[in-house]
């Protein structure tokens, strides 16, 4: 074990350290120090984490790791930052066991540990409750260095950190009559997760505005703003939006994590035959495809895997979007700004004088969008769109009620994905539970399972049972039959009616489906699809 040595017995000369600076091992063994290549298998000290600034350990590359000994191993690459081991010592009170490791192996893993510190938050916030001092002073930009900050600075800054660090969407700061609460809302539920005093309610909302670059005086209009943030080696893009209300302005920060991966269309949750149907439809030459739900139903996400899917050196594919989400490699996305007056029908109508193959519109909002996406379908483009409707049948109905002609809509019209996303059972405290009777019903003739699959609630996934989410989808692809009820402008429970008839599997159906894999729970699908017409 090498014990931390005085400054000046370990300053190396510099021809030493020149003449192995890019042999790791060898430099290891020259000054008799232990080395690494990785820290797959070590866990960093808490300790260090609590009481050693990220900017620190960032700046000279210093990461203490978990021992039982006494003594701390501290992972370090570069041979010139020794006297900071040296002051690392002091600092924690300990003798330092220095390991040699290439230098992104160490700042990987100074980023995880910074990262899977929680709980500062609280803790802050019960500081802040017995009378902490309170001011202001400019913030950095990374969520993870909190070092000199001031504390409502501070304490913005951990709420957002526990945002991203819990997978949460969006984040709410609402205020009461008497009380503050910051809720969070995570797969589609929100959550109450912490209670700042009241007193502070002010300086809470000012922060956030000055993040999103929005105007702290102007408390009485409701006003947008946006900021990109990092917390390690993840940037996070924020869309904040403010409201006045009775009781203070209302502050809701929607959270787009850039570095989340994008998912496949074999990903999404997909049925093998929806799967099928829906990849032979966006392969086709020209036509729309819609898909349909509410707001935060996956909708995009579906958009993106089928454009993914369809990115090739052979394709022109063209997005218009509000806002862009996440940045798709080989394709040109446009920001729809009505402000600017670069609305979606005339950027649609830009976008076709860049000789398109594939056009995603992200959402047909009125007739003259609907119309230019329509006549961009009949002129040999394949085009992509949202709409909000509750299935896919009611999608037909939407787009005649946007004054698209119906012989222009049964032309053109290739099919209609209607989504929800429900949540998983969480892994980690799953188990069985036995149905009754009203739950056998449900199954409407068919063998129901044996036994159902819920959670029981557990740190890891804030005690509800439920861990991340997929899709259940309904796919109605336009055959003649349902060609000549658009025609006569059919209603859309006889569309319905027609397509049950092809074989749809419908939303209801397909979440059952899902429960009876133990996927999900009846509770779910009731939750985002209902139950009454299974």
């Amino acid at each position: 074990m090498t014990q931390a040595p005085s400054n000046s017995d370990l300053q190396p000369s510099p021809p030493a350290t020149e003449r192995v600076a890019g042999d790791l091992s060898g430099l290891a063994s020259l000054l008799g120090l232990a080395h690494a290549d990785t820290l797959a298998d070590r866990k960093a000290s808490s300790e260090f984490v609590q009481k050693i600034p990220i900017g620190f350990a960032r700046r000279f590359g210093l990461l203490g790791l978990d021992s039982r000994d006494g003594h701390l191993p501290v992972a370090f690459s570069d041979i010139r930052h020794w006297p900071q081991i040296g002051i690392l010592s002091k600092l924690l009170g300990k003798p330092i066991e220095p390991i040699l490791l290439p230098r992104p192996q160490v700042l990987a893993a100074i980023n995880a540990a910074y990262q899977s510190a929680g709980g500062a938050a609280h803790r802050l916030l019960e500081d802040l409750s017995n009378g902490a001092e309170i001011s202001e002073a400019l913030s950095g930009e990374d969520l993870l260095d909190l070092a000199a900050k001031a504390p409502v600075i501070k304490l913005v800054s951990l709420m957002l950190f526990e945002a991203i660090k819990r997978r949460a969407s969006d984040l709410h700061v609402q205020p009461y009559e008497d009380r503050l609460v910051i809720r969070l809302r995570v797969d589609g539920v929100l959550y109450d997760v912490f209670s700042p005093p009241k007193g502070l309610q002010d300086e809470i909302v000012s922060r956030i505005k000055v993040m999103g670059g929005m105007n702290i005086a102007e408390r009485r209009l409701a006003q947008d703003g946006r900021a990109t943030v990092q917390m390690g080696d993840r940037l996070v893009d924020l869309r904040i939006a403010s409201l006045p209300t009775s009781f203070g302005e209302r502050i809701v920060v929607r959270l787009l994590d850039k570095s989340l991966r994008q998912y496949r269309l074999t990903e999404l949750g997909m049925s093998q035959r929806v799967f099928e149907r829906f990849g032979r439809l966006i392969r086709l030459d020209h036509g729309i495809i819609l898909v349909t739900g509410p707001t935060g139903s996956g909708k995009t996400t579906t958009l993106y895997a089928a454009l993914r899917e369809l990115n090739s050196s052979q394709l022109n594919v063209l997005t218009l979007e509000d806002p862009i989400e996440y940045r798709l490699e080989g394709i040109s996305q446009t920001q729809v700004s009505d402000k600017k007056g670069m609305t979606f029908a005339s950027g649609l109508r830009h976008v076709l004088r860049q000789d398109p193959d594939v056009i995603m519109v992200g959402e047909i909002r009125d007739p003259q969008t609907a119309h230019m996406a329509i006549q961009s379908a009949l002129t040999g483009h394949l085009v992509f769109s949202t709409l909000h409707t509750n299935d896919a049948a009611g999608a037909v109905a939407r787009m005649l009620d946007l004054e698209v002609e119906p012989y222009l809509l049964a032309s053109s019209l290739l099919g209609v994905l209607a989504q929800r996303l429900v949540r998983r059972v969480c892994p980690h405290c799953r188990r069985e539970a036995l149905l009754d009777d009203a739950q056998r019903r449900l199954w409407n003739g068919r063998q129901p399972p044996a036994v159902l699959c819920v959670g029981q609630g557990c740190p890891q996934c804030l005690g509800s049972g439920y861990h991340e989410r997929l899709g259940i989808f309904e796919l109605l692809v336009v055959s003649e039959q349902i060609r000549e009820l658009i025609l006569k402008r059919s209603k859309a429970s006889s569309i319905k009616a027609a397509a049950l008839t092809e074989g749809l599997l419908t939303l209801n159906r397909d979440g059952l489906d899902k429960v009876a894999t133990g996927i999900t729970t009846l509770d779910e699908v009731a939750r985002v699809a209902g139950l009454e017409s299974f």
